[in-house]
């Protein structure tokens, strides 16, 4: 049962319905939409949805469908059924098209049972004899023309025709030429038709000088129309032929009709076919415009509905190129009653007509816009009471109107209903209204029905709180902007902001006071208190988003960080490997020069001292040369500074065996010590340090900071301290391209992918400075800006190529 009688023009399903229209081929199909009715069948309403979902996907997959010639012929059938009847030319062509597009979509459908067993379910119904659409062409061609050969009489009577319509036409234009060279008929004039026949044009006052039968004349009477007697009996012939052509005509449509006639049931059942496969195709069309899908369908009372979008606000935003704001919603045994407050304007209508709207659609059988995880119920009975009824023929104000409405619900509702009510107990004296509106509402939670309100009332959020069955929701408002975010929140009850926004649009602070005096202490501390939860719980839904979104960057850090570091690994790997053959390469070399030097001491008659000396010498070159390269590198690093020696306590300086890294104790614990090198501090071993003194560290550091291109390399270290993002903001020019320098450095070393300079936006001159110096490296595939959530022209993001 539907309450009232418009109630698709309250919640927009006849915009629907119309939108729907647009969508069809046929006048067929839109009969079809026509017909679109609420049902509480479940069964059919599988079937409709099912049916839906198939065609969708029909479209998403490419394949050619048959769009064209969906012809009604109901018309013609009923004519066909007759005897006697026969249907003309064109009446036939749509027939052969019609039946075309017929049998294209039972041959789509014929192997695709699997894939759309419903559409195909559809489709086996209809029985045709593929015999028929060959005996309709052979007498219509594809322009829908009888055809020349659809009988041997009418080929040969219209092969007559054409000779007599070739002799007419020489004898008169012969006529005609004479006429005009003898000055009966005007320069330029041609044959024409007049009464069927070919007639001649001559001057009126010549009309006696050429033998023949006037058909006509002009406007003005200065030229008659004359039919020449030497052509009188060929016109006679091209009469007689035509009439020939006509009833050989007639006894070929009669001839098809007949055999068109034993299968009007039969064809009958076709055409509701291709309506229907019409309707059902702009069903599915509609449902991708809308972005609907087929949510999980149950049999029993049910809402749970996840990013639910009204699909006409959908429409008419996605013109605009504006966001929706998406709709989460959940009705159940437990929770049956919505009760849903807020300030006006901030979306407690739309949620409403949402609900009705949507539930309206499903139960029409048309998919709906919800997200993943919805599943929808089913209802018997759907009433709303939405806007204002007041009737001037039945003396009802706008009050009373709801009152009546109210009447029929508290009577009619029951465990299967599903109600909507808009500003419920608005339009009479609040205390009164209220109390009505709070008796009616427990009377329909008594009564167990399903329903979603929208009130300012108090009393009605309270009464939500303390009654099972009925839950109050909020639509959401931002407090700190005073503007509403239109989005739902179930569980709590929503403010109005009255005070708030009438504070901002400037009343007067003693009106502002007096209002909160007559309102009284405990509703202005109640709405203060719901105005300040809602700042809450947006700041805390801000902060959350921006957490969720850092938590997000990190764990794509660590996941760039392990690639790197895999990358790296990789890379060591490569390096020693390709060092161990250099190795090996210098060490054949050394050998080969050491043997030339030998020989050249032997060829020059050398000392046997000086010879000797000079071997002793070469093989100090070679055990040297022998050692292994991390270990020669080791050798030359660490000895360029001088170790004190002795134990080392919290605040001296040391460096890490075997490399050149400097730094100081912070603290010892146990056999680690924490050590501070720059600005890293980290955890070593106390035997991996040796203690150095102030001035050595003093030196080192200098030389660092002088001449970094003269320290040792330490790859682990680099690694460790590499940062693929680096900020230039506030450097000098000539300072920020020396860092962005050393930066492609270390990155080419790590075979870093991408970098980030952050050099802010200003005037734009060291952002075009960085940009123009790095076009200079090789390495440098591109650059573009960060995106504009993340700094935008700030920021250059740098992607390597190695």
């Amino acid at each position: 049962m539907l309450y009232p009688r418009n109630l698709e023009n309250k919640i927009g399903f006849d915009q629907v319905r119309s939108l729907l229209k647009e969508e069809c081929l046929s006048v067929m199909g839109q009969y079809y939409v026509e017909k679109l009715r609420f049902t509480d069948d479940f069964s059919l309403l599988q079937k409709l949805l099912e049916q839906t979902r198939e065609f969708t996907a029909i479209l998403q997959s490419g394949d050619e469908f048959p769009s064209s010639n969906f012809f009604p012929i109901d018309k013609q059938l009923e004519k066909a059924r007759l005897e006697g009847a026969f249907l003309s030319v064109e009446e036939l062509n749509n027939l052969r098209l019609s039946l075309q597009t017929i049998f294209a979509c039972l041959d789509y459908f014929s192997d695709k049972e699997e894939e759309y067993p419903q559409l195909q379910q559809l489709s086996s119904v209809v029985v045709l004899d593929k015999g028929l659409l060959k005996q309709i062409s052979r007498v219509i061609d594809d322009r829908g023309h009888l055809r020349d050969d659809a009988s041997p009489a009418l080929q040969q009577i219209r092969r007559a025709l054409i000779a007599e319509q070739s002799r007419a036409r020489k004898t008169l234009e012969s006529i005609l030429r004479q006429s005009v060279s003898s000055g009966f008929s005007e320069e330029g004039v041609s044959l024409t038709i007049r009464g069927g026949r070919l007639v001649i044009p001559v001057l009126a006052e010549y009309k006696r000088k050429i033998k023949g039968f006037i058909h006509d004349e002009s406007a003005t009477g200065q030229t008659v129309f004359l039919e020449p007697a030497e052509v009188l009996e060929i016109n006679n012939n091209i009469r007689e032929l035509e009439y020939e052509e006509k009833r050989e005509i007639v006894r070929i449509l009669l001839a098809i009709t007949s055999q068109v006639r034993p299968h009007v049931q039969a064809l009958r059942k076709a055409a509701n076919f291709l309506g229907l496969v019409d309707f059902i195709r702009a069903k599915a069309r509609f449902a991708l415009k809308i972005d609907a899908v087929y949510p999980q369908f149950e049999k029993r009372e049910l809402v749970e509905w996840y990013k639910a979008v009204h699909p006409l606000l959908y429409l008419s935003h996605k013109q605009q190129q504006k966001p929706v704001v998406p709709l989460n919603i959940h009705l159940h045994q437990d929770q049956r009653i919505l009760v849903i407050s807020g300030p006006n304007a901030g979306g407690k209508s739309v949620a409403l007509k949402t609900v009705a709207l949507l539930q309206y659609m499903v139960q029409c059988g048309l998919l709906i816009p919800v997200g993943d995880g919805s599943r929808v119920g089913l209802f018997k009975n759907l009433f709303i009471d939405i806007g204002d009824e007041q009737s001037l023929e039945n003396d009802l104000s706008t009050y009373s109107s709801h009152l009546t409405s109210m009447k029929f619900f508290t009577q009619m509702v029951d465990k299967k209903t599903l109600f909507l009510i808009d500003e419920f107990g608005t339009g009479t004296e609040p205390q009164f209204g209220g109390a009505i509106a709070e008796s009616i509402l427990e009377e329909l939670n008594r009564q167990q029905a399903f329903g979603v309100i929208n009130t300012h009332y108090g009393n009605l959020k309270q009464l939500a709180e303390r009654t099972p069955g009925i839950v109050n929701g909020a639509m959401r408002f931002d407090a700190a902007q005073l503007e509403p975010m239109y989005q739902l929140e179930i569980g709590k009850p929503g403010s109005s902001f009255a005070l708030e926004i009438a504070r901002k649009i400037g009343l007067p602070k003693s009106v502002l006071q007096q209002a909160k005096e007559k309102v009284g202490v405990k509703q202005v501390k109640m709405e203060l208190l719901l105005a300040e939860l809602e700042k809450e719980k947006k700041e805390f839904d801000d902060k959350n988003k921006e957490l969720s979104k850092k938590e997000k960057e990190l764990q794509q850090a660590v996941q760039e960080y392990q690639e790197l570091r895999s990358f790296i690994e990789n890379k060591k790997a490569q390096l020693l490997k390709e060092a161990k053959q250099e190795a090996s390469q210098l060490l054949s070399e050394a050998n080969q020069r050491i043997e030339a030097t030998i020989r050249q001491i032997k060829e020059n008659s050398a000392e046997k001292e000086s010879t000797r000396q000079a071997r002793q010498g070469l093989q100090e070159l070679k055990e040297k040369v022998k050692l292994k390269p991390e270990e020669a590198k080791a050798q030359e690093k660490t000895s360029s500074i001088k170790v004190v020696g002795g134990a080392i306590e919290e605040g001296d300086l040391i460096r890490i065996k075997g490399q050149q890294t400097v730094g100081e104790v912070m603290e010892i614990k146990g056999k680690d010590a924490e050590i501070r090198i720059g600005s890293l501090k980290s955890k070593v071993k106390l035997n991996r340090l040796e203690k150095i003194s102030r001035k050595e560290y003093r030196q080192e550091t200098a030389d660092v900071e002088s001449k970094p291109a003269m320290r040792g390399i330490n790859l682990n270290q680099r690694m460790a301290d590499f940062s693929s993002q680096l900020d230039v903001r506030g450097k000098r020019a000539e300072e920020a391209l020396s860092i962005v320098d050393n930066l492609l450095d270390n990155a080419a070393m790590f075979g870093a992918p991408e970098l980030r300079i952050v050099h802010g936006k200003g005037d734009g001159i060291l952002r075009q400075m960085i940009r123009e110096h790095l076009k200079g490296y090789g390495i440098v595939a591109s650059m573009k800006d960060e995106h504009a959530d993340r700094g935008g022209p700030g920021v250059t993001i740098v992607e390597l190529q190695y």
